[in-house]
């Protein structure tokens, strides 16, 4: 339980109306009641914003219902966040190795970490201080993980690769696993060692059963800071810049280079040994097919610039319209020459 006022100045913001209400928890917006604090970044929720029951509302700028309480902040959603860690503390953790967890006799854990039954962490590795490793996650040998480390149930990380500090692996990430990499033999695959490794800078988050693969040689990198949903696939040296995000099931081919800050809509892909610029958006089920230069918005297979994407994808649905009336008019045509041609 806090009041307003403390949750402004946690997130250095300001309070229109009563800043001693006591805020208990987080709520959605429809079903908030007393003790809620509620918040609205989309303009499709303000016709709730007469019946919510909130006890006070998280805001850009006050709204037109008088008898409610405001937290107003230059960015709600960011406000938002903080205010949620705030009020859902992380549960404490022993900071102990507990019983049916097997850490190899020449593993070097750091201070204070947590590690549960089932895990598994073999010879070589270095585990930094604070670092929490859940149920049945398994690291191979040689890995390394920064400190502050978050890796939930069923994680995976492959020999030899390297996480960086706060790195969070969500349940059945695999980190490591080999590039998919064959040569063909006649009829016949042969498998092409997958010696290198990955690299995850710190503050990276990779979301469940999403994985990265391990370099055939060299470092398969992602920056620091990035963001990568649930279901996500990054091919063997991929190199991804630092704090770009990626929604779920984005696939990204082996060799791309990616710059920093992009965003990857839900299911968009690059093709293979490909470079895109920095601040580049791409639209959901976008197919990047070449290499592109940054700081635009592009969608559509093969991509375009988003507003010329919008513009063909209108006409999608007249086109059996079009090809009947293109052929009606193919026709006319042939009947007018025919008779030119009499003429």
């Amino acid at each position: 339980m806090t009041t307003l006022g403390e949750l402004a100045e946690l997130v250095g913001g300001e309070v229109v109306g009563d800043a001693s209400v006591a805020i208990k928890a987080v709520a959605p917006i429809d079903t908030a009641g007393g003790g809620d604090l509620t918040f609205i970044t989309n303009r499709k929720y303000l016709a709730q914003l007469e019946t919510t029951a909130a006890a006070a509302v998280l805001a850009d700028r006050p709204l037109p219902r008088a008898d409610i309480a405001y937290l107003v902040c230059a960015n709600p959603y960011l406000a938002f966040a903080r205010i949620l860690e705030h009020l859902n503390p992380a549960p404490a953790q022993p900071g102990v190795v507990l019983e049916g967890a097997h850490v190899a006799a020449d593993a070097h854990l750091g201070q204070r970490v947590t590690v549960y039954p089932g895990a598994s962490i073999a010879s070589g590795c270095v585990i930094g201080d604070d670092c929490v490793i859940h149920a049945n996650v398994v690291l191979y040998p040689g890995v390394r993980v920064g400190e502050g480390c978050l890796l939930h149930a069923g994680a995976v990380v492959r020999e030899g690769c390297r996480l960086g500090k706060r790195v969070i692996l969500q349940p059945g990430a695999v980190i490591g696993s080999d590039g998919f990499g064959f040569a063909p033999d006649g009829e016949r695959y042969h498998k092409i060692p997958q010696v290198g490794t990955v690299e995850l800078g710190d503050d990276v988050e990779i979301g469940a059963c999403s994985c990265v693969d391990r370099a055939v040689m060299g470092v398969t990198r992602i920056g620091a800071g990035c963001k990568i949903d649930n279901l996500v696939q990054i091919g063997h040296n991929v190199s991804v810049g630092e704090h770009t995000v990626m929604a779920s099931q984005t696939g990204i081919s082996g060799s791309c280079v990616i710059g920093r800050h992009c965003t990857f809509g839900g299911q968009s892909a690059m093709a293979g040994h490909l470079k895109v610029g920095d601040n580049l958006t791409v639209g959901g089920r976008g197919g990047v097919t070449g290499s592109i230069e940054g700081n635009q918005v592009v969608s559509g297979l093969p991509v375009m610039p988003h507003r010329e994407w919008l513009k063909a994808a209108k006409t999608f649905t007249h086109l059996p319209q079009m090809k009947k009336e293109l052929a009606a008019l193919r026709r006319q045509l042939d009947a007018l020459q025919n008779l030119v041609e009499k003429d």
